[in-house]
């Protein structure tokens, strides 16, 4: 398994749930993840076994040597199995901030999106703040999933910011929500 040299710690686990660092195993599942759930993404065509082996080799493995990567990627498991996967994208060292990537197994999505969204962000928030110092995390959305937000006000994220019509979606202009927590 690789590890990151930014974390001291590489595994975090939290009731059967654990994230590791990306796993280069579990690749294809998260490619066919994305590709099923494009319509929340920012991702403008299907991946492809060749453009996700391509990432993997020149993207996510440079991204574990590196002091201050611009992201820190994990797999998401449960029991050992990964359901999903995420991390720290557009992070900004010198604020001490950082977006929360993350995505599940698509089948999980309807009943286990609470349960799961949860668990990834327990377990994602003790990276961010008390491993990496972290003074700001964020979560940048199109405005079409709101059983998100009801998760992220749960967990004490509150509405930091509303892009009206920032986003064009199916021919339709769409705000971009965006929820903030402070480390504690």
């Amino acid at each position: 398994m690789s590890s990151y040299k930014v974390l001291k710690k590489q595994n975090f686990e939290f009731e059967g749930y654990s994230i590791v660092p990306i796993r280069m195993e579990d690749r294809y599942d998260i490619m066919k993840w994305r590709n099923e759930q494009l319509y929340h993404l920012r991702q403008s065509e299907p991946l492809t076994k060749e453009k996700q082996d391509w990432y993997f080799d020149n993207v996510v493995a440079k991204i574990f040597d590196q002091e201050q990567p611009n992201q820190i990627l994990f797999s998401f498991l449960k029991n050992g199995e990964c359901i999903g996967y995420g991390g720290l994208v557009h992070i900004n060292w010198l604020d001490k901030n950082a977006e929360i990537s993350f995505i599940m197994d698509t089948e999980l999505e309807d009943q286990f999106f609470e349960t799961n969204w949860s668990a990834y962000l327990n377990l994602l928030e003790k990276i961010a703040f008390y491993e990496l110092g972290f003074h700001k995390l964020f979560v940048y959305a199109f405005d079409l999933r709101p059983h998100m937000y009801t998760m992220l006000e749960k967990k004490n994220y509150f509405l930091d910011a509303r892009l009206k019509e920032h986003c064009l979606f199916n021919g339709k202009y769409l705000d971009v929500v965006i929820h903030a927590k402070f480390a504690n």
